[in-house]
């Protein structure tokens, strides 16, 4: 399949209160020359745009360009479940036995990091978004796993992780009450928030043209040139013409494949379902946000809204067998149909006090992400072509990670910066060993879920 977007995607809730700069062209035609040239135009790309010109030091604002296929913040960013959820012990507990305790530590505080910087990012620029910085619930719903994650939390902390530390233990005789999920055997609660990521990054973006920058959107980059030309310059092509430039920095996550073809099997589409769902009866509102698990790798998420209202994500127990519906699929312009159903009487089946609340899915749509091969993201120089970064490859797990690393990629860009001193985790650079890896753990995850004894 191409790794470019689809057109006419199904409409995120979202995307429902458009701002003025979400059909935005600054002009006819792209501008010949540009110093940065940043491709896309979600949470990853906002955040390099605004960090490069909050860190120019010259009388002059640089010239930067905006490039985005279709409307402004409408892949994955604007299509996401709402969460700005930090990880201080589920997927750090596989990176410490991977790369060590102090790599998954460095990675537990970066994430954690996000909340009081988007926190402050907001409060500072005054952005109405909705950011709600709340706890998370982890519920448990398989007695083995629930065993084997407070096992892995326990390890965590006599490993010396202090991220672990910050993890609320809730056992089987109180999990019900405290989660109000039904059949709960077990609670893990850390600070967490959510949030209208469409409303924070339009915001962002507003910014970025007040200073200067321009804005495309319905102008994919169509190539890069394979090599620099004789002035030293990267040729990026559009159909609103070709523009020239010292730096690029691709920021388009699950279609990185089609403007850096070596990323192809690192990078890849995979596509996922979210909805709304409105309650038409009152009911006690929920206040924190969920994960509810039935496995490492099958679990459905979920935030509430000040409305009422919950947006639900997940479902991927319907559909995962069949891989055509979900790997390498850029589809966000049909719904996942053997997911279709699943959320119906979702809130009534799974919590405590929403039996008779008559919720209803109000909207269903499907969206894209940049899953890693290595779970990973890859952050930094692309290896071998100087003046082109990434920033990509969050594996769904980009709005805790993806603002702060754009902070450090606008700092290499624009200052020089080595990675090193970026303030990115040090495991998310990219590298040619990374890309040459023979692993694919998206693979390797839907073969431990498909043995029988992976969901009771």
């Amino acid at each position: 399949m191409t790794a470019m977007p689809a057109q006419h995607a199904l409409p995120s809730w979202w995307r429902t209160q458009l701002h003025q700069l979400d059909d935005y062209v600054s002009s006819k035609s792209v501008p010949t020359e540009s110093d940065f040239v940043i491709i896309g135009s979600g949470i990853s790309g906002a955040s390099v745009a605004y960090h490069i010109l909050q860190q120019h030091k010259g009388p002059k604002p640089p010239r930067l360009t905006i490039l985005e296929a279709r409307q402004a913040c409408s892949g994955a960013t604007g299509r996401n479940g709402g969460h700005l959820k930090p990880d201080p012990y589920s997927f750090i507990s596989k990176l410490a036995a991977q790369y060590g305790p102090e790599a998954a530590e460095e990675v537990a505080e970066f994430e954690k990091s996000h909340v009081d910087a988007i926190s402050n990012l907001v409060k500072s620029e005054n952005i109405d978004c909705d950011l709600v910085v709340t706890k998370a619930i982890d519920v448990q719903l398989n007695p083995r796993e629930c065993k084997k994650v407070k096992a892995s939390l326990d390890h965590l902390l006599g490993i010396g992780v202090k991220s672990a530390k910050r993890v609320n233990v809730t056992d089987r005789k109180e999990a019900e009450v405290r989660s109000r999920v039904k059949g709960a055997l077990g609670c893990f609660s850390y600070e967490a928030g959510h949030i209208w990521p469409y409303k924070l990054v339009l915001h962002i973006l507003g910014r970025c043209v007040e200073q200067g920058a321009k804005l495309y959107t319905h102008t994919p980059a169509q190539c890069i040139s394979p090599e620099k030309d004789a002035s030293d310059r990267w040729t990026v092509d559009t159909p609103r013409g070709t523009i020239k430039t010292k730096y690029v920095v691709i920021a388009s996550n699950a279609y990185t494949p089609a403007v850096l073809p070596m990323y192809s099997n690192n990078i890849v589409p995979v596509r996922g379902v979210c909805c709304r769902i409105v309650p038409t009866l009152p009911v006690k509102s929920l206040t924190e946000t969920y994960t509810l698990r039935w496995s490492w790798s099958e679990f459905d998420y979920l935030i509430p809204r000040e409305d009422g209202s919950v947006i639900v994500g997940g479902a991927w127990s319907k559909y995962y067998r069949d891989m055509d519906t979900w790997y390498n699929n850029t589809n966000d312009n049909e719904i996942i149909e053997p997911a279709k159903e699943y959320f119906d009487g979702y809130m009534q089946r799974n919590f405590h006090g929403w039996e008779e609340s008559g919720a209803y899915v109000d909207q269903i749509w499907t969206g894209i992400m940049g899953y890693s091969a290595d779970s990973l993201p890859h952050i930094g120089q692309v290896p071998g072509k100087p003046g082109q970064f990434i920033i990509a490859g969050f594996t769904g797990h980009g709005m805790p990670q993806a603002w702060l690393s754009g902070k450090g990629i606008a700092a290499m860009v624009a200052e020089g910066i080595p990675f090193a001193k970026s303030g990115i985790p040090r495991i998310f650079e990219t590298t040619q060993a990374r890309l040459e890896k023979n692993r694919n753990d998206i693979l390797e995850t839907m073969g431990e879920v498909t043995k029988p004894s992976a969901r009771l």
